[in-house]
């Protein structure tokens, strides 16, 4: 299973190169809600820079199912960011992201698997204790829209719940991001009826080839350049380019006058 997951890179960060890519099919652009019952990949279309972007699915019909991919502050034009990063595997980077994170005195939330609770423990007891949210990216990352019923859906999530409990001796909060960006209308539902909200990201990047990692400039050029009010920003903990600028990002960031935030802040 190890030596599986770890050839994510590739696979987990499809996602983000959705995002990246920013190419969104015209049906899907001109109607994002209706057409979003049938999609399966989360997609953004960058089209002005540092306005929200378009998503392949709408704020609006997202929310129906406790769903988002930016904060509401993206309507007031409040200066706001929700930091996530997503973990696959452990490669020596989460530390010093997490040193960068604790020197801004900002909290972020780390979408874990299953594999990476069972590899780095101390690393998610560290997360906790600084008071980082902990998320669930499921047991074995598999492409959740292809999961029909919510039995599978729901050993997806609580296997990763109970290796949480068992490091922690906490529950994790509620908060889900698909693998892959991958979903479905039924996969939403399901999330919801378990309790659970959904997160995709309104800004990512090409972070997760080990051996191709960007260089400080491209990263700065895209993570400063496509920054917005609201913005959900995706990251991966595996980036080495990632663990390097983190402290300088952030300190840009401030500069440029945004604030953080916490998923459990989303809705307000």
């Amino acid at each position: 299973m190890i030596n599986k997951l770890k050839k994510l890179p590739a696979a987990f960060g499809l996602a983000a190169a959705l995002a990246a890519a920013f190419c969104v099919p015209a049906l899907i652009r001109e109607q994002p809600a209706q057409a979003a019952a049938a999609i399966t990949n989360w997609g953004l279309s960058f089209q002005n820079p540092g306005k929200t972007p378009a998503g392949n699915a709408s704020a609006e019909y997202l929310a129906e199912f406790d769903a988002y991919f930016v904060g509401a502050e993206e309507q007031k034009g409040e200066k706001t960011i929700y930091l996530t990063f997503d973990c696959g595997y452990e490669n020596g980077c989460t530390g010093p992201i997490l040193d960068a994170l604790k020197k801004h005195d900002v909290k972020a939330c780390f979408f874990v698997v299953g594999n990476y609770l069972d590899s780095a423990p101390e690393l998610v007891k560290r997360m906790a204790e600084e008071g980082h949210i902990v998320g669930n990216h499921t047991l074995t990352h598999p492409d959740m829209s292809e999961i029909a019923d919510l039995g599978s859906f729901q050993q997806q999530l609580e296997g990763v719940e109970e290796k949480y409990r068992q490091i922690t001796g906490q529950e994790m909060q509620k908060f889900y991001r698909p693998p892959q960006g991958k979903f479905s209308e039924s996969n939403l539902q399901q999330a919801q009826q378990l309790g659970y909200q959904t997160v995709f990201w309104s800004l990512a990047y090409v972070d997760w080839y080990a051996d191709k990692q960007p260089s400080h400039e491209e990263a700065f050029e895209k993570l400063c350049g496509r920054i917005h009010p609201g913005a959900i920003v995706l990251l991966h903990s595996t980036s080495q380019t990632n663990a390097e600028i983190l402290d300088e990002l952030l300190t840009r960031w401030e500069t440029e006058g945004y604030t953080f935030k916490t998923l459990d802040q989303l809705g307000r």
